[in-house]
């Protein structure tokens, strides 16, 4: 009689999985980009909206994930943060302390805890947004329904009551579409004689013109600024009574355009005279574009991208932030190349951030190249749980130079080069030590994830360190990237442009929408009052940028 063998019982967890793997079929079909794009046009129109972008979001996840993993060398991490999205990649949480280290130290983070709440203090603007929050909600002042300055007192028979200076308050929010619409119906006679027709004249708010300046710029905001797509702002007009059609948001905004490109001309000009520029790209999707594919060595380049650029230039003694955004065919150094043919021959090099690919510095200019501290930074995130020593040694010594780099915000560009160079260098200089003795001292193998992480820092140590060389040079190139956000947005809602002219238009409502917001200046007014002006911004676009036009206005009706 043989041996009973006993199972081990399965846990809960172990029996699920079991029961999920069945559900899967195991069949590996291999297409090509090509074969991908033919399915997913073959589908078109077949199913459902919802079960459509399904679809294409699955066949675009798995076309990433396969084109990660063949590359290489790929990390875990990395894989994880493309499927499920970015952890936060603070040092505090990827290295967390050990617990002997956190008992020993317990008692000094107490204290210094308690100190904190000693001493801090309700900065002013915290909690619920008041009045000064709500600039755009409509006021009305209300009077008392039976008392007025003077009246004895309700309460006493004594007093008399008399104003406070300042009213009380109460906020009321009310829903209403992007667009609205006001209907006029005009009153109509007609001659019993002669037949003529007499129609009441409209009212002046009612405008010379159906749409007015305000449709095109909400549109404009909701479209290019909110990454809304035309056909969801259709469907939701429809739902609140107000119909308007995407046909109809297109023709408004690429109107619209014409009327703003004189001030966007007048940014380029502007920001290929920046001290500083911020550039980096992102690929998009043009549908129809016969004109962008160009012979380049034999081959054609179908690749679209768009290039975000942030330049910072002084303007009437003023520093200012401009933001651009340019796609087509070309990568961001060539589109820098084209903006900074705009620069006066008299200013000196300006300071070019960004990251360290190939592409960022092709287009013959001259610029004092600083690359991405987070860039480099990040490359030691994705390896953290293989080797946890030596990244935290490294995240903790940068997250020390980009301290004295906050502290050091407040200070003009030469004081923070000096304090940068006191407190930031010898930091730099023992990590560029220790950097190398990692490699030459073989305690990492080369060709590890850690191994490329150190030689890519130890390449663009240079431009990595012009903060401690340049005045005003800047750390990271994160202005930028996020910047780049609005084009990945309209990207991830409406997958692409149809047409070259669709991207000049959504490059144009971008760049103003942006850095009017960089300018702490009112986007969708802004749009409207240069719209409504612009005869008098093409004369004279540089009176209507967005951190000036209010003066402007403001002029004009004196």
């Amino acid at each position: 009689m043989g041996r009973q063998v006993i199972k081990p019982k399965k846990t809960k967890k172990q029996e699920a999985e079991e029961a999920f793997l069945k559900g899967i079929d195991r069949r590996v079909i291999e297409m090509t980009p090509k074969e991908v794009e033919e399915f997913l046009s073959g589908i078109k129109g077949k199913l459902e909206t919802r079960e459509e972008d399904v679809v294409v979001g699955m066949a675009a996840s798995l076309q990433m994930l396969i084109a990660e993993v063949k590359r290489g060398k790929v990390a875990f991490a990395r894989i994880e943060a493309i499927l499920f999205g970015a952890k936060t990649e603070k040092t505090s949480k990827i290295c967390p302390e050990s617990k002997e280290e956190g008992d020993a130290d317990s008692d000094k983070k107490e204290d210094k805890g308690e100190e904190k709440d000693e001493e801090k203090v309700k900065k002013p603007g915290h909690g619920p947004n008041g009045v000064k929050g709500l600039p755009g909600a409509q006021s009305t002042r209300v009077n008392h329904e039976s008392l007025k300055s003077g009246d004895p007192c309700p309460e006493c028979p004594k007093g008399k009551i008399y104003p406070l200076p300042d009213y009380g308050v109460m906020v009321r929010f009310i829903g209403m579409a992007p667009i609205k619409a006001t209907v006029y119906e005009l009153e109509k006679f007609r001659c019993n004689a002669c037949g003529s027709i007499f129609t009441a004249v409209p009212p002046e708010e009612a405008g010379p013109k159906k749409y007015d300046e305000t449709v095109s710029a909400a549109v404009g905001m909701v479209k290019y600024g909110a990454g809304v797509p035309f056909a969801r702002l259709e469907r939701l007009q429809k739902h609140l009574g107000v119909p308007l059609p995407k046909s109809n948001q297109w023709e408004l905004v690429d109107e619209a355009s014409d009327l703003l490109d004189p001030v966007l001309g007048q940014l380029i000009h502007l920001a290929a005279q920046g001290d500083v520029i911020y550039q980096d790209d992102t690929t998009m999707k043009i549908l129809n574009r016969p004109d962008l594919v160009v012979a380049r060595k034999g081959k054609e380049r179908k690749g679209v991208y768009t290039t975000g650029i942030v330049s910072h230039v002084s303007v009437d003694g003023a520093q200012r932030s401009i933001a651009l955004f340019i796609t087509g065919m070309h990568h961001a150094g060539e589109n820098l190349a084209e903006v900074l043919k705009k620069r006066s021959e008299a200013l000196s090099r300006p300071i070019q951030m960004c990251d360290a690919s190939s592409s960022n510095t092709k287009g013959g200019f001259e610029t004092m190249l600083a690359h991405c501290m987070a860039h480099a930074r990040r490359r030691f995130v994705g390896v953290v749980d293989s080797f946890p020593e030596e990244c935290r040694y490294l995240l903790e010594n940068i997250g020390e130079v980009y301290k004295n780099d906050g502290e050091a915000r407040k200070m003009s560009r030469q004081e923070r080069l000096l304090y940068h160079q006191a407190t930031s260098g010898p930091v730099m200089e023992k990590l560029h030590k220790w950097l190398h003795d990692q490699i030459e001292g073989k305690k990492v193998e080369p060709r590890s994830c850690l191994g490329e992480a150190i030689q890519y820092m130890l390449k663009h140590w240079e431009p990595l360190t012009l903060f401690l060389r340049e005045p005003g040079a800047p750390l990271d190139n994160n202005l930028c990237e996020r910047a780049l956000k609005r084009a990945v947005l309209h990207r991830k809602n409406s997958l692409f442009y149809k047409t070259l002219n669709g991207a000049y238009v959504g490059d144009l409502f971008m760049s103003l929408i942006h850095t009017a917001e960089l300018s702490d200046a009112n986007p969708f007014d802004y749009l409207v009052q240069v719209q409504k002006s612009h005869a008098l911004a093409k004369k004279n676009p540089q009176a209507w940028m967005p951190w000036n036009y209010q003066k402007t206005l403001a002029a004009l009706t004196q």
